[in-house]
């Protein structure tokens, strides 16, 4: 799976969601990280009723609700990397 140390070359695909505790919103990916985040950093998932939130779903590289306006892409969660990026694409 690496490479290179880290995770160079590894493409994140998102495995489970779950909301720890309130206010906060956790992904877990396939490849065994975790990012925990703020859900006030998502205004369309604070539109989400809690009672709906454990009933998600992907969609395109992201994760949506029925109840959800919009699909929060992986990039929204990681962050841009081109824009961390220290080495030259190849």
């Amino acid at each position: 799976m690496f490479t290179k140390e880290g995770y160079w070359n590894v493409t994140p695909q998102i495995k489970s969601i779950l909301f720890p505790v309130r206010g906060k919103w956790q992904v877990d990916l396939v490849d065994g990280r975790s990012v925990v985040m703020p859900i006030s950093a998502f205004p369309s998932l604070k539109k989400v009723p809690v009672s709906q939130r454990s009933q998600w779903y992907l969609m395109g590289g992201g994760v949506t609700w029925d109840s959800c306006p919009e699909v929060i892409h992986i990039e929204q969660i990681l962050g841009d990397y081109r824009k961390y990026n220290h080495e030259e694409d190849v």
